[in-house]
């Protein structure tokens, strides 16, 4: 049995250090608070036989001061070491002030100084840690869904049976309003499903014998026996729980502006302090200077801001799965855009039915409307809904297949009765591959999609089809430059020349590739990487290469990306609108993420400066470090407001 067959349910996450350590810095400074406050603070500790003096040289060790030093050995201890080992790895970045002022704090005894360093740096990191968990949330969320039981058919009846206990070939039953449990084949009975949370699917999908179910999806009405295809640990929910280890494992670097900020600072910092030490003589101007120096508005603003950010997305429909993704969306400076979905509808219609036969064209789109009934191919929805408009009655269906290679089959009841037809929908390739001489009567290629039925053997029509590309694509490509500083718009494709064309010169792209195959695309996203950071959009389903090689991948719609990790972020609605939202949220991210670290910098320089004057001390100095971090959180947390517009083209 595999993990996500055994594992159902996201396992619940032990409390995280840093918030442990945060805390425990919270209860120590109250505890320091109110034994000052009472006045018996200043008492001196026993220790027994061991004289204070020993471990805490010239004045021994104040009551007040017990709780403080007890929360610099449990918490700082474990944050000092952590950032050793990031030192000796050669990966440190600006939170390395903290740990020399933690350091230095307790040599030089200034423990309430240390602490406050401790609950800044503590805090700092559960904030990150809370933005990558969050960003998690919607996978959890379809986890959690799954059954942990199956009702597998034997001789006897039926016998419920663990999800992990199924195995490939058992027929089992899906009542109706469960939650389908494995990947499968209906075997007996006649209802439908909604795969909404699988596929993006608003409706639900018709199921006849013969029509592939997914585990996670709802069945209807009707009691379905399915055959298992798939074991727990391979279906479409052994997938979403791979992605979301695999999510919980990845530690994006949220604070890599930080890091870039603190590049500079931190030298900088540490050279004021030396400085301060040197002139004065006095080390505990050293230590004043690097409390006060320490970054928090980096530490703590950043992450609040990403947090901000993520929780503005999602309400909007976005799901941030890369935090990272929020700091480079803005530094992007080429667009690739897939076309199908993306740039159009991705809902062909119907505009002809070419008869190639004796059958009439409304014989032939009864005929096959009754076989797309049960399909999810995109062309589908196009049929039955041209089918619906005429009025058309959809006939009986049995012996349904949709194997890949060789298109939609089954047998239909004849539009007149009197018996059956074998049909099959098809493509001209995969005819002519079939039946080269079939292929060779049919009518020259025109523009857009088709697909051919083909009844007892023989090409009865043509279907031809169109996407409509979007209505706002062509204002939404022209604002790319001037909002979004975008040099370089593509459009990228598997269609063909002429079809594609169309479409650009419909939304205003100049740069077009076609006809171009998933290892195509990365190829081109891998090129345009190295001249500049690029983000894709796509539609996930076949771009999954392309959006991992993007600076930024960004899927648009649910229909597969909620159980990818390829994507950064995916757009619940297909809409262009959300991706431009998208977009002004990360720039209005990293613009208030920039205000507060270069503000709070700025006024931790002012600080600094009248450390290493001698008119702060360190705890007064970690005081005023706290009050330039209220500052730079509170305008951090303006990220999460919701502005009048997050869009600027109409």
């Amino acid at each position: 049995m595999t993990p996500a067959a055994s594992a159902p349910h996201a396992p619940r996450a032990a409390w995280p250090v840093n918030e442990a350590i945060a805390v425990g810095a919270l209860l120590a400074l109250a505890a320091w608070g109110a034994l000052t406050w009472s006045g018996i603070g200043s008492r001196p500790v026993s220790l027994g036989p061991v004289d204070p003096a020993i471990w805490f040289p010239g004045r021994g060790l104040t009551l007040a001061e017990a709780p403080l030093v007890v929360m610099l050995v449990l918490g700082g201890i474990p944050l000092v070491w952590d950032l050793l080992t990031k030192l000796f790895a050669g990966t440190f970045g600006s939170d390395l002030l903290a740990g020399i002022s933690i350091v230095t704090s307790v040599l030089l005894g200034e423990y309430l100084a240390g602490v406050l360093v401790v609950l800044m740096l503590s805090g700092g990191e559960a904030l990150e840690s809370r933005a990558v968990s969050r960003a998690g949330d919607v996978l959890a969320a379809l986890a959690r869904r799954m059954p942990t039981i199956a009702h597998r058919k034997v001789a006897a009846g039926i016998t419920d049976i663990p999800l992990g206990a199924v195995a490939v070939g058992d027929v089992l039953v899906v009542l109706p309003h469960e939650i389908c449990p494995v990947d499968g084949t209906v075997v007996t009975g006649r209802g439908a499903m909604d795969e909404a949370y699988l596929t993006g699917e608003p409706y639900r999908m018709a199921k006849a014998p013969g029509s592939a179910v997914l585990s996670g999806a709802i069945n209807g009405e009707a009691a379905l026996e399915i055959r298992t295809e798939k074991v727990a640990g391979d279906s479409r929910y052994a997938k979403i729980m791979e992605v979301l280890r695999t999510s919980e494992q990845r530690r994006p670097r949220l604070r890599r502006l930080a890091d870039a900020l603190g590049a500079f600072y931190t030298p900088l910092a540490v050279a004021i302090a030396a400085a301060a030490w040197c002139f004065s003589g006095s080390a505990t101007r050293f230590l004043a200077v690097l409390v006060v120096a320490t970054p928090c508005p980096l530490l703590i603003a950043i992450p609040v801001a990403i947090i901000g950010a993520v929780s503005l997305a999602a309400k909007r429909g976005i799901v941030i799965r890369d935090p990272a993704i929020l700091e480079r969306l803005d530094t992007c400076r080429t667009a690739i855009f897939d076309k199908t979905g993306t740039l159009t509808y991705g809902t062909p219609q119907l505009t002809d039915v070419v008869p190639l036969a004796a059958w009439s064209a409304g014989d032939v789109l009864a005929v096959a409307a009754s076989l797309e009934a049960y399909s999810k191919h995109p062309l589908a929805a196009a049929v039955t809904g041209a089918a619906a408009e005429r009025g058309l009655r959809l006939l009986h269906v049995d012996e349904l297949a949709e194997k890949p290679g060789r298109g939609l089959t089954g047998r239909v009841e004849q539009p007149a009765g009197g018996g059956t037809c074998d049909v099959s929908i098809t493509s001209r390739q995969k005819l002519a591959a079939a039946d080269p001489a079939a292929a060779a009567g049919l009518p020259a290629i025109e523009g857009g999609l088709e697909c051919v039925v083909v009844i007892d053997g023989r090409p009865a029509a043509l279907l031809r089809f169109r996407d409509s590309p979007r209505a706002d694509g062509r204002s939404f490509v022209s604002h790319l430059g001037p909002s979004h500083r975008l040099d370089r718009v593509m459009l990228v494709s598997g269609d063909r020349e002429s079809e594609v064309r169309w479409l650009a010169d419909t939304v205003g792209i100049i740069e077009v590739h076609a006809g171009i195959q998933p290892e195509g695309k990365l190829a081109l996203v891998e090129e345009a990487v190295r001249q500049a950071p690029v983000v894709f959009v796509g539609d996930g389903i076949n771009d999954a290469p392309a959006l991992a090689a993007a600076t930024v991948g960004v899927a648009l719609g649910a229909a597969s990306d909620v159980t990818s990790e390829a994507a950064g972020a995916v757009v619940m609605e297909p809409s262009l609108e959300r991706v431009d939202e998208l977009f002004h949220i990360a720039s209005r991210m990293r613009s208030i993420a920039l205000q507060s670290a270069v503000g709070g910098m700025v006024a931790s320089l002012a600080g600094m400066g009248l450390a290493a004057a001698g008119l702060l001390p360190p705890a007064a100095g970690a005081l005023l470090q706290e009050a330039i971090d209220v500052v730079a959180v509170l305008n951090a947390l303006r990220v999460s407001w919701h502005p009048e517009s997050l869009t600027d083209y109409r």
